[in-house]
């Protein structure tokens, strides 16, 4: 008998497992492929190594902006995406470590519920074994989304997970969904040399972030030659040929747009399949188990979180619901998910980050608001190293001066976000953050200057 059986060993399982653990527990996790789940082998890791070697590419090409001189320059790709499964499969066997260290015990197979609230665990070759536990965590993810006018066959029209190690690098690539997925590997893929179509759906690529935001991307994308269409939609397509060839639906009619192989990045869906949930009666709405603050199914004992419940399908946010949920079992006082302070991040160069509302959305929940923005092309840090193209805007409550929002694009945002969301976390003010020392030369200075221009005081501006 385990206190806790985790099924899945994502970023959500695999951290609710070891902090259950440290909290004395004994606990059991379940895997049908490799710890560390997606992210770690499919998502989050090997795709910021695939743009790590892109953004080292570009580097090179453009040698002699920094006076420097550089010839001969090419591309391994089978090099570059066997450094991208290197670099996952040493994450993996780092979770195997963790998993000794906390002696935790990984049942290796496909997890289910029974009728009697047991996990049954069926092996690569077919055996059963049923394991107890007091408490049954769900943590089993998400996959790629298919449409039925791209339906994915894994060859000509692929998902993320295939286009992390395709054989040999394509010429030409339709990119339908232009969110963090379809965004980034547009990046590297183009950095590579192939020639890109984005096709998006609304009126703008990176829908969710502010638009300011999205229209500074797509002007970058652009300029660096990708073709880029928006309120367009795939309608069919037609793989017969050597590539493939899809129907675009747009206000001036419909259009053909060929490419060697179309990257679906159209959104996720719920690993729900063949994990008892029927049997046991536990809620779901629209593909999601539902769950209260603490993520209890409405079956007592049966838990779940991550990308197969409702709310943001990101890494950091299964991480902390997973321990959210672990120290709520264990009695410790645990405070619900402030899912308002959730930061999102982008990986493509330059990189994108923010946190809370858009300009647009606190405009239309009422608020009076201040906004400042400060560009990189006026710091000393981003002129000195080559990268100032972005900026930093922010958001405050003209009223209260609370801080609604702050979207990043630039160098290494994705590193600066956290400092907004730590002073949103502790109800930080305006006045605050400009009188907090950041130091110089840093791109962080941006923040602090942005800050400072929404309230009139802005140095260097």
């Amino acid at each position: 008998m385990y206190d806790i059986i985790v099924i899945g060993s994502g970023p959500g399982g695999y951290v609710a497992a070891i902090r259950a653990a440290q909290l004395g527990m004994k606990v059991a996790c379940v895997e049908r492929e490799s710890l560390g789940g997606i992210c770690l082998n499919w998502g989050c890791i090997p795709t910021k190594a695939l743009i790590k070697s892109a953004e080292v590419m570009e580097y090179l090409q453009h040698a002699e902006k920094y006076g420097l001189s550089a010839t001969g320059i090419d591309k391994n790709f089978s090099a570059v995406v066997s450094r991208s499964r290197d670099v996952a499969n040493g994450m993996s066997k780092g979770i195997s470590f963790l998993f000794r260290k906390n002696k935790i015990e990984t049942l290796t197979g496909s997890g289910k519920l029974t009728a009697d609230k047991k996990v049954e665990v069926t092996a690569a070759d077919g055996t059963k074994t049923i394991y107890e536990a007091k408490h049954i965590l769900l943590a089993t993810g998400a996959r790629s989304r298919s449409l039925p006018a791209m339906p994915v066959d894994g060859k000509k029209i692929i998902g993320y997970r295939e286009a992390m190690a395709l054989p040999t690098q394509p010429k030409k690539m339709i990119v339908v969904g232009s969110g963090a997925i379809g965004i980034e590997f547009s990046y590297f893929y183009h950095t590579m040399g192939t020639e890109i179509t984005i096709i998006e759906y609304m009126d703008r690529i990176l829908p969710v972030e502010d638009e300011e935001v999205s229209k500074q991307m797509e002007r970058l994308y652009k300029q660096k030659g990708m073709n880029i269409m928006t309120s367009a939609e795939v309608i069919a397509t037609d793989t017969t040929g050597e590539g493939v060839v899809a129907t675009v639906k747009t206000a001036k009619g419909e259009i053909k747009v060929a490419g060697d192989i179309l990257l679906s990045a159209v959104g996720i869906v719920a690993n729900l399949e063949n994990l008892g949930l029927e049997t046991l009666g536990i809620q779901m709405d629209k593909g999601r188990v539902i769950t209260d603050d603490f993520y209890r199914t409405n079956v007592p004992g049966i838990y779940a979180f991550g990308d197969m419940t409702p709310g943001p399908a990101l890494a950091h946010v299964a991480s902390h619901e997973g321990i959210i949920c672990v120290e709520h079992i264990a009695g410790l006082h645990v405070e619900a998910m402030d899912y308002g302070n959730i930061p999102g991040c982008t990986y493509c160069l330059p990189e994108v980050a923010s946190v809370g509302l858009t300009e647009k959305q606190a405009k239309e929940k009422g608020y009076e608001i201040k906004v400042g923005k400060f560009p990189f092309s006026a710091s000393g840090k981003a002129s000195a190293s080559g990268k100032k193209d972005g900026f930093v805007k922010v958001i405050f409550d003209a009223k209260y001066g609370e801080w609604l929002g702050c979207h990043m694009v630039g160098a290494g945002v994705t590193d600066m976000i956290a400092e907004v969301v730590v002073a949103r976390k502790l109800e930080t003010t305006a006045h605050e953050i400009i009188k907090a020392v950041h130091p110089h030369p840093t791109m962080s200075e941006a923040v602090m200057e942005a800050v400072a221009q929404a309230y009139g005081e802005c140095i260097h501006l």
